[in-house]
């Protein structure tokens, strides 16, 4: 058995197999499903080091480049189905024990949602890379579009997770000494109940996947409205970290590293009996803020505040990240009141 067959085989042992899988591995070019013509959802997403998830622990950094493949399907209010990858091993860094623990973290996240793994690709590369593709099912679909004016705005988690981890190898490599800081690597959150609630009540949807700023302007944009924000829940260690660098928290609500979490509205009038009914079921919100006509959009926080109207800076459009995040801060030094 050849080392890339070997390392197959086992991933297929620790891996739970779907019963919809209607070939055996290895028997067809294409996995061949089978599911009772059910509306699907369908979804794919690569990860690398330029993700900036941590990968000095293959177990969580599994778990990660899971929750964030199926964080469309959850945004979407879906549940995963089917989830197939591709996957590029690091040549130098990625032993068996490597490889091994990095498959039973994307096993965990498949068997608390109950998902069945149908095949996909394999390689040896000088990086890691990894591409998770995923099929879910949803009765009564949400979409981006659906926001209206005095809609309120929530999400779940904390904001910044995401962010902080691309700042910790930005700055404490470079600028400040994060020796005392204690920092712990980013464990994305699974929404998947979260997301099968809100289903109920979101008048439109989207994950955090690029940042919450990019997630809420996504919303506004599509549906042709503005925001307000009064109220973000930065993680703690968000807190210290920009006591550290002496920079403002509004950073990590505008950087794109993003938590994937659910960033959704709902109607003001569902508010009393959405949070009545989430405090019930032990799920945790946190609203922090409104739609508003398109004309508006405003960071006013206790901390913060920004006119964000003709904030057009994305992380996609520079080659050089150092510039990206130069112009972020120029942004908020100059619009920051």
């Amino acid at each position: 058995m050849n080392k890339e067959i070997e390392i197959i085989e086992k991933i297929l042992n620790i891996l739970p197999k779907s019963k919809f899988l209607q070939n055996e591995f290895f028997e067809s070019d294409a996995e061949i499903v089978n599911y009772n013509n059910k509306k699907l959802l369908f979804s794919v997403d690569e990860f690398s080091q330029e993700d900036f998830f941590n990968d000095n622990n293959p177990y969580e950094l599994g778990k990660n480049v899971t929750i964030a493949t199926i964080s469309d399907i959850l945004a979407s209010g879906g549940m995963p189905l089917f989830y197939a990858h591709s996957l590029s091993i690091d040549n130098e860094k990625w032993d068996s024990k490597f490889i091994e623990e990095f498959t039973k973290g994307i096993a965990t996240v498949l068997k608390e949602t109950k998902t069945g793994f149908i095949g996909g690709d394999t390689g040896i590369s000088k990086l890691w890379k990894y591409t998770g593709i995923v099929i879910g099912e949803a009765e009564n679909p949400i979409t981006r579009i659906g926001a209206a004016e005095c809609d309120l705005i929530y999400m779940t988690g904390e904001v910044g997770t995401g962010n902080i981890e691309a700042a910790k190898k930005l700055y404490l490599n470079n600028n400040v000494n994060g020796n005392n800081l204690n920092l712990p690597r980013l464990k994305l959150n699974l929404r998947h109940k979260e997301s099968e609630f809100i289903n109920k009540y979101a008048t439109s949807c989207i994950d955090s996947s690029d940042g919450v700023l990019s997630a809420i302007n996504t919303i506004s944009d599509l549906n042709n409205v503005g925001y307000k924000i009064t109220n973000l829940p930065y993680s703690k260690e968000v807190i210290q970290f920009c006591e550290l660098i002496s920079k403002p928290k509004c950073l990590f609500f505008m950087g794109e590293c993003g938590e994937y979490e659910l960033v959704f509205t709902i109607k003001e009038e569902s508010k009393d009996t959405f949070i009545r009914k989430a405090n019930s079921n032990q799920l945790s919100f946190t609203q922090i803020g409104v739609i508003q006509s398109k004309h508006q959009k405003l960071l006013q926080t206790e901390d913060d505040h920004i006119d964000l109207a003709k904030y057009k800076i994305s992380a996609r459009d520079y080659n050089n990240i150092s510039k990206y995040l130069t112009e972020l801060i120029n942004y908020v030094e100059h619009n920051r009141k």
